[in-house]
């Protein structure tokens, strides 16, 4: 309901998100991302009418890793039995540095489960060629992930935004954070891979096979450059 609205002519009211949650909710979707509630008053609405009537699944609204947005998603989300804050931020090192541990201790307070996700981070990840064998995740990467999760965020999303890493580089990716980060057996493993080059399905396994326990995904190809199969997974 929140990437699914990146594809043209499929906006949705607030009407079609109820019904939506409703059906995820049957199919015993683990959590159902239901909007990105600073965007617009009716977009803040329509998460809030999701909270309020999925029972059975984590309910979250998407927020920026900035005070407002935060405090909008807890406000929407809280009707929830199990409400859920999934704040992102961008790579840069003076944006982690100022903003990632902030994010998460905010979106505590403000209610609900937090999670977070950093943008890009499989394009920028890596310390030498991201297509050789050997390469390695940066130490930088590691020590903001676990400064996050001392903060209190409960799941970490990596991200293939930009839809351009090979399974072998995705799963080892995964891997090596979960090895690397002294508190990663903390938090839910969590990864949202887009289908640029056909390969969102297969990253997405590989993640999986190397200890992530949370997929992100679209409904029919609904979403974000199309990636497939249901929204959220969780094993």
């Amino acid at each position: 309901m929140r990437d699914g609205e990146q594809s043209p002519g499929a906006s949705m009211t607030r009407e079609e998100k109820l019904r939506i949650g409703r059906q995820l909710e049957r199919m015993r979707v683990n959590v159902v991302e239901a909007g990105f509630p600073a965007a617009s008053n009716g977009d803040f609405e329509s998460v809030k009418a999701v909270a309020q009537v999925v029972k059975d699944s984590i309910v979250c609204g998407l927020a920026r890793a900035t005070d407002n947005d935060i405090r909008r998603a807890g406000e929407a989300v809280k009707p929830a039995n199990a409400p859920r804050i999934h704040t992102f931020i961008a790579t840069s090192p003076i944006h982690m540095q100022k903003k990632a541990a902030h994010a998460a201790r905010t979106g505590d307070r403000a209610g609900g489960e937090v999670g977070s996700s950093w943008r890009d981070r499989c394009a920028r990840t890596w310390s030498s060629h991201p297509k050789m064998p050997g390469a390695r995740i940066s130490i930088f990467l590691c020590r903001i992930l676990e400064k996050a999760i001392d903060a209190g965020a409960r799941t970490i999303n990596i991200p293939d935004t930009v839809g351009y890493t090979m399974p072998e580089q995705f799963s080892a990716m995964i891997r090596q954070l979960r090895e690397r980060i002294p508190n990663a057996d903390k938090v839910v493993w969590s990864v949202h891979c887009h289908n640029d080059l056909g390969l969102a399905v297969a990253n997405s396994l590989s993640a999986v096979m190397a200890g992530a326990r949370q997929v992100e995904c679209t409904i029919n190809g609904l979403g974000e450059r199309g990636r497939q199969t249901p929204r959220w997974k969780r094993w």
